[in-house]
């Protein structure tokens, strides 16, 4: 959860407690919880009228799909996978000719010597 562990927390809860006294607090977590169930509805809402705007194409569209980071990773193991694909290959590439094989540059002092 956010990169945070359970002594963080802790330490978290207590400054909580010494700061907003321990009468606000079960106040204070309600409206905490009441905000985070509002953004999450604000998102479902975006979602909702992205995927009713963009169309039926992008019925099963997720808000994380559009982060820019997601978005290389798939294309690049779509890209991945279709190389590797065995179904794709051409029953052709049995009999291609032999490539030479590469010889390696003369270095100058080999050069002179030739």
């Amino acid at each position: 959860m956010f990169g945070i562990g359970l002594p963080e927390l802790a330490v978290i809860a207590f400054f909580a407690v010494v700061l907003m006294g321990p009468d606000k607090l079960p106040g204070l977590a309600k409206q905490l919880a009441q905000g985070i169930k509002t953004a999450k509805r604000m998102g479902d809402s975006v979602r909702d009228d992205l995927r009713s705007s963009l169309g039926e194409e992008y019925s099963d569209l997720e808000l994380r799909d559009l982060n820019p980071r997601e978005l290389i990773r798939r294309q690049v193991e779509e890209a991945l996978a279709e190389r590797d694909d065995p179904a794709d290959t051409d029953e052709d590439d049995d009999e291609l000719e032999p490539q030479p094989e590469l010889v390696p540059h003369a270095t100058p002092d080999e050069r002179k010597t030739a």
